[in-house]
This record gives C-alpha cells, sequence and structure tokens, in this order.
C-alpha cells in the first residue's frame, strides 16, 4: 500500500506530505483545488511522462517521493532482484525534475531507469478513470484475469511450461536433421578417408620415431660407405696384398746365401701382410656390425612419405591422424544410428505436442467456465450501478497455439438491448466505463490488482444513488486492497475511513499553492454538507451529512 507521498515545488504545491492509511480514502474539494496536481505528482514518481512545465514557478527543481509497504512475497521485489536492488522493508520512489528539463529516477536512493520506474508502478499502483487506457480496458490482461478469477495461473503455468517443452523438442529435432543432412553430403568422403586412415594405420609419436630412426640410419649409411671405400683399397686390383705377397715368394727363393741381407726384408713383409689382413678383417667386422640396410632405410622412408602426404591431405598434424580417424569413425556411426536418433526425436516432439494440445484444450475449458461465472459476477453488480440494461461479455476465441494457451480472451460490453455488443473500451461511454471497471474490481477484488488502486472521479455524473453503490462497492474493496478514490460524490466520501481535504491557499503576494489536510469529526461532516449543498451550508446539508456518514 501507498504509505506516504512527499512533493516539493511541483505546480502549485510548495511543500505537501501526506500520510495514507489502509482501507479506504478520498480526497475531495472544490473545483481547481489541486486533486488533479496531486494524482499528476504521484504518477511522476511512478514513471510518467514529464516536463519542465510541471516544475513550480521560480523553482530550479520539483521533486516527489513515494514509500510503499508491501508483502515481501509482491511480484515488485521480484522486479528489484532483477535489477540488482537490495531489498528493504519498504519501497521508495522518488523523481526529481528540473526546471531545463532534465530529471532523475530513483528506488531505495539508487539511480534507475524511468523505464524500470514505470515498470515498478504498475505493480505498485492502478489508476482507474473515465479515460483510463491501461489496467483492465487493455485486452492484453484480460486473459490473465479471467485465469486469476477462476483460479486458473497453476494451470496456466502448466501450460506454458508444456508449450516450453514442445520448442524444446522442436528445437532439439530441428539441430539433428541439420547435422543429419551436413553429414549425409561428407558420407562418401569420410567413408574414403577411414578407409584410407585405418589403412595406414598411424600411430601417436611415429613420425618422431621415423624420424629419429632415418637419422641413424643416414649416419649409418655415411660410415657403411667410408668402410666400403676403406676395404675395397684392400681388396681387387688397387689392393697392395698381392703385389707384397709377390714380392715375399720373390725374395724367398733368392734368400739362400743371402740370408743376413734378405731375413729382416722378408720378415718386415711378413708383418705387413699381417697386418693387412688383419685390417681387411676389421673393416668387415665393422660392417658386419652397422645397423644399416638399404631396404629397410627404402621402407622407412616410404612409410614417412605416406604419413606426411596424409598429414597435408586432410591438414592434420601426423600425430593426430590416429585421433581423426576415430573422430570420423565416430561420425559415420553417428549417421548410420542418426536416422533412429531422428526417429525418437520425432516421437518426442510428437509427445511434447499432444501433452501441450490436452493441456491446452482443458486449460480453454475451464477458461469458458470461468467466463461464465465472471459475467453472472459482473451482471450482479452493474444493477445497483444503474446499468441493468448492460451485458458485461468475456469474448473466448480460438488462437494460434502459445505459451498461454489456444485462447484469445477479451472482454465486451453491450450497453443497451439492440445495440451491437463491442471491446469495452469502445462502447462504454466514460460514465459507463467508470463503472464497468468498479463492477469488474469488486469481482476480481485483490487478484491480479496493484496493492493500490486510484479512482479518479469516476463518480462524474451519476445520481445520488448511483454514487451510494459505488462507495459502496469501493467500501468492499478496500477490505482487499487500498483504495484511493478524488470524488466529488459525498455518498462516496461518507463512506470512506479516511478523508483528505485539498484546498488552493493564496500567499501574501501574487502567489498560490494547493494544501491537503486530513478531516476527522466535525470538520468532515462540514465538508460532506458543502459537497451536499454548495457554497452556503445549511442545517438540512448538515443533517444529511450526519446521516450519510452514521450509514
Amino acid at each position: 500500500m501507498l504509505s506516504r507521498l512527499s512533493v516539493r515545488n511541483i505546480v502549485l504545491i510548495e511543500a505537501l506530505d501526506l500520510t495514507f492509511e489502509p482501507g479506504f480514502t478520498v480526497l475531495t474539494g472544490e473545483t481547481g483545488a489541486g486533486k488533479s496536481i496531486l494524482l499528476d505528482a504521484l504518477s511522476l514518481a511512478l514513471g510518467a511522462r514529464a516536463d519542465a512545465s510541471l516544475v513550480r514557478t521560480g523553482e530550479p527543481m520539483g521533486s516527489v517521493s513515494a514509500t510503499f509497504a508491501v508483502a515481501p512475497s509482491h511480484p515488485a521485489f521480484v522486479l528489484l532482484d532483477e535489477a540488482g536492488i537490495a531489498r528493504d522493508d519498504l519501497i521508495i520512489v522518488r523523481r526529481v525534475q528540473n526546471a531545463d528539463g532534465k530529471g532523475r529516477a530513483f528506488v531505495n536512493d539508487q539511480p534507475v531507469s524511468v523505464g524500470l520506474l514505470r515498470s515498478l508502478g504498475t505493480l505498485l499502483v492502478e489508476v482507474h478513470g473515465q479515460h483510463a487506457d491501461r489496467g483492465l480496458v487493455q485486452s492484453a490482461n484480460h486473459r490473465r484475469l479471467l485465469d486469476a478469477y477462476g483460479g486458473l495461473i497453476g494451470e496456466a503455468g502448466h501450460v506454458s511450461a508444456q508449450w516450453q517443452r514442445l520448442k524444446d523438442a522442436e528445437e532439439a529435432l530441428a539441430a539433428h536433421e541439420e547435422k543429419l543432412a551436413a553429414a549425409r553430403e561428407e558420407a562418401d568422403f569420410l567413408r574414403a578417408a577411414v578407409t584410407e586412415l585405418e589403412a595406414l594405420d598411424p600411430e601417436p609419436g611415429e613420425e618422431e620415431r621415423l624420424t629419429a630412426n632415418r637419422q641413424s640410419m643416414a649416419a649409418a649409411e655415411k660410415v657403411a660407405g667410408d668402410l666400403a671405400e676403406a676395404a675395397g683399397s684392400l681388396e681387387g686390383a688397387r689392393s697392395p696384398i698381392p703385389t707384397l705377397a709377390g714380392v715375399l715368394r720373390k725374395l724367398e727363393r733368392k734368400r739362400d746365401g743371402a740370408e743376413e741381407q734378405l731375413n729382416p726384408v722378408m720378415d718386415a713383409l711378413a708383418a705387413a701382410l699381417d697386418s693387412l689382413e688383419e685390417a681387411r678383417s676389421t673393416i668387415a667386422e665393422a660392417q658386419r656390425s652397422l645397423d644399416y640396410d638399404p631396404q629397410q632405410m627404402e621402407g622407412l622412408e616410404e612409410r614417412l612419405f605416406a604419413l606426411r602426404a596424409a598429414s597435408r591431405k586432410f591438414k592434420t598434424p601426423v600425430d593426430d591422424l590416429a585421433d581423426l580417424a576415430a573422430r570420423m569413425a565416430d561420425e559415420l556411426t553417428d549417421l548410420d544410428a542418426g536416422e533412429a536418433r531422428r526417429d525418437q526425436l520425432a516421437a518426442e516432439v510428437a509427445g511434447a505436442e499432444r501433452a501441450y494440445r490436452e493441456a491446452a484444450s482443458a486449460l480453454s475449458e475451464r477458461r469458458r467456465a470461468a467466463a461464465t461465472s465472471l459475467e453472472g459476477a459482473v451482471k450482479a453488480e452493474l444493477t445497483p450501478l444503474k446499468l441493468d440494461k448492460a451485458t458485461f461479455m468475456v469474448r473466448q476465441e480460438s488462437a494460434a497455439p502459445g505459451p498461454e494457451g489456444i485462447d484469445q480472451v477479451a472482454f465486451w460490453v453491450q450497453t443497451n438491448p439492440g445495440s451491437p455488443p463491442g471491446p469495452i473500451m469502445k462502447i462504454a461511454s466514460g460514465g459507463e466505463l467508470s463503472r464497468f471497471l468498479l463492477a469488474l474490481k469488486v469481482c476480481l477484488a485483490d487478484k491480479g490488482s496493484a496493492s493500490t488502486l486510484i479512482f479518479d472521479e469516476i463518480d462524474t455524473g451519476v445520481g445520488g444513488a448511483v454514487s451510494d453503490a459505488i462507495g459502496a462497492r469501493m467500501a468492499r474493496l478496500a477490505e482487499a486492497v487500498q483504495v484511493i478514490s478524488i470524488t466529488h460524490a459525498p455518498q462516496v466520501a461518507a463512506r470512506a475511513e479516511s478523508h483528505l481535504l485539498i484546498a488552493k491557499a493564496h500567499g501574501n503576494g501574487a502567489t498560490t499553492s494547493t494544501s491537503v489536510r486530513p478531516l476527522e469529526g466535525e470538520a468532515r461532516r462540514e465538508e460532506i454538507a458543502r459537497m451536499l449543498a454548495g457554497a452556503t451550508i445549511t442545517d438540512e446539508a448538515r443533517a444529511a451529512a450526519d446521516k450519510l456518514i452514521s450509514a
């Protein structure tokens, strides 16, 4: 509920601090006293459009703050939580408007956008008047209000959840079909690639291992060449061994008689031959011990070439070829299993659609029953409001399936028998509209309402009996929510629990300001008598005021 309103330098209001009580409060005063200014000030605090003309003449800025005491479960706190505004026991909204046109908005002393302030305001306060164009008259709200009246909020939430389940299932099916189509296009390539890679059978680390072996064998190849060259020097036509052996044999034949001279030479030649034979044997042993095989070297190089060719072809490092082969094989497996998975997802979509249709159809039937009940309840309220010839209708039509179900709901009225019915906002006149809205509000009570309802002169143009019926219904409403009414009807004012008088005061100079004061006892009786009699208050008017108040 609205508990406090503070206004500074707004139009005719210089400084005003009002405290509001729960229940039913009326604001009265002569025409032009500033009742509309007070409502404009509150609307400014709740996010209404502002301009520099609202600032009191001669002042640099004006401001309005409104304090609300609401239950911790109030939906306004959800909005504040989403905006990152710390919770408090109270919600304090404040608007500052400068004379240069600039302004600022605050919630619990934290700067906010005007859009957030406006969204918060719609949760805290509803304003109803003869020309109101929001709240109950907006067809976008009628389905929600019907659900609230029929106690169908839970069922509507279930339908919304089933709708989301259906959308999720459809998205999963669409994503799988897209993946399946792409996989089909690549199937031939994948099968050929998997066959090639499986035949190649690459192993992680193989390239590094083969490269190291190749380098080792290349080094061995060079040593083998050197040994072959050394062996060639001791064998074949270039070998000195046959020559030395021939010389040694020749000297042996001529040794007789010259042993002293030839024996040392022959010993040296024999030693040289032995050394050469030993060298040849050592070279042969070294050749046999070398880790070098030309055929092995050729096979190693062919393997490296094949691996690196595959790496270039598939644009993947050699060490990752094995993983690539596994992934491609998995994709082929997925493709083979994809059709079965698609059938499963399609079945899930069909199941989700059946569940949604069943829930939405059940909700539609419950709405139809709730609509009939609401029509009867509103009809019962119209007769005391002198709308006994009028008819209120809940028009329920089929709509495209959505999160809210399969219904489009709109409140229609027929003001007189034989006249064409139509949407409530288009058919009802100003006075009729305000009474239709009041009847609706009484039937809906605190279902789907803001915690504070403000009625702006909805009793204009109606007589005493109708005004009394309006006052009675506002008093009933005030049992569930806070009701504030700006009224000229004494029958409405007499039923209020709190009464505020708005008056215009003139200062010493040319300044004019609006003031508000609470009325009780004798002062309240005088104001209601003035509303009955006009400028001259008679004893008869006072007696009538006493009768209204006591009633």
